[in-house]
């Protein structure tokens, strides 16, 4: 590819040819048949915009709120695992690249760089991800650094009580690096048998696949810090979130890493919206790869989207200047959506600029 990238899709072809195929694999890859994964983006072109003319769009504002931080554009990094396999500077530089942006990233729990070392690299809002573990001292500790470090709030994942059937990595005998964080809490010796060791390490024997609502209770007890639940995907789940106290949920289906053939995040954005009754802030994850996706996914009722793939292509095409790209890159799409709308701020954008392909138009009566 000639020239600067003019899109997220040429950051992806990007991060392919530099990164080693195990690598980019990893990143891409989904669950078994990878149905959800490619309805993940696809579904998104079954929702039109439907533009307002003669509005006064001079000015536009993109900035919002999440959990009561104030940030410049509504798109969140999301938690993803290994950064220092895309650019040796790993999740610092993909931490500095939000910062300049002043926007949330979301530090998974299975970072290269420590809870520390991220904490220290810049000044700015970050979120901490985690899981609950069979040991659950191994919790309340990474739980008790990231408060101790100055992050905000805590995104529990909770789809997750085995590890997805992702078979690239499978084929590719994929094995893990040693995990910074939990240095001294486990073994993190790799093991090099046949197969993936990421199934060994992980969800198989680390998670506690007993996990349940009671759970959350207890999880709660163990921080100050706001609790959101990362994996909603049901208007059940959700009302059941809201009951047990939680501060917030992130509609995901893990990147479609996990259960092949759950829905696409964006077709039940909108059930998760009404069962919450703007109890709680629905954040989006999954599929985001235009402005005008996080358009959509804002008039279907989120409060912002995360983007996981796409911040890594950028960090593993061109570092932290990468990253910004992204993030700037749909940041500006956005702002072109939204003027050619009618929609001066956020708040303009509403449940009438969109038509998912279920709706009919209204017929000229």
């Amino acid at each position: 590819m000639e020239g600067e990238p003019v899109n997220v899709n040429e950051f992806q072809e990007l991060a392919r040819q530099a990164l080693p195929k195990i690598y980019y694999d990893y990143y891409s890859g989904g669950a078994e048949d990878e149905y959800t994964l490619k309805q993940n983006v696809e579904a998104f072109q079954g929702i039109t915009i439907r533009p307002r003319i003669l509005v006064d769009v001079s000015r536009i504002d993109l900035s919002t709120t999440v959990l009561g931080y104030q940030i410049s554009v509504p798109i969140l990094i999301a938690p993803s695992a290994k950064h220092k396999w895309a650019h040796p500077e790993g999740e610092v530089a993909t931490a500095r690249a939000a910062a300049v942006c002043d926007t949330i990233m979301i530090l998974s729990y299975r970072s290269t760089c420590t809870i520390e070392e991220v904490a220290s690299s810049c000044n700015a809002v970050r979120f901490f991800q985690c899981y609950v573990y069979k040991r659950r001292d191994i919790s309340a500790n990474l739980l008790q650094r990231a408060e101790r470090c100055g992050y905000k709030a805590i995104v529990l994942t909770v789809d997750s009580p085995r590890l997805g059937r992702r078979e690239k990595d499978i084929k590719n005998k994929m094995v893990n690096p040693q995990l910074k964080n939990f240095e001294g809490l486990i073994s993190t010796r790799v093991s090099t048998d046949d197969g993936s060791n990421i199934e060994a390490f992980d969800a198989n024997t680390a998670f506690d696949a007993s996990l349940s609502w009671k759970d959350i209770g207890w999880l709660r007890s163990i921080t100050n810090l706001p609790v959101l639940l990362k994996g909603v995907l049901t208007h059940e789940d959700a009302i059941k979130a809201v009951e047990v106290g939680v501060d917030g949920i992130v509609v995901s289906n893990h990147g479609a890493r996990q259960l092949d053939y759950a829905p696409p995040t964006i077709s039940v954005l909108e059930e998760v919206v009404s069962a919450v009754k703007g109890k709680i802030p629905v954040l989006f994850d999954g599929g985001i790869r235009r402005g005008t996706d996080v358009f959509k996914a804002l008039a279907l009722g989120a409060q912002a989207v995360l983007i996981g793939r796409p911040a890594v292509y950028g960090l593993a095409a061109k570092g932290e200047y990468g990253v910004k790209r992204v993030i700037e890159m749909l940041r500006d799409e956005l702002e072109l959506t939204m003027a050619l709308s009618g929609c001066p701020t956020l708040n303009h954008i509403t449940r009438k600029h969109v038509r998912t392909k279920h709706e009919r138009p209204r017929s000229m009566l």
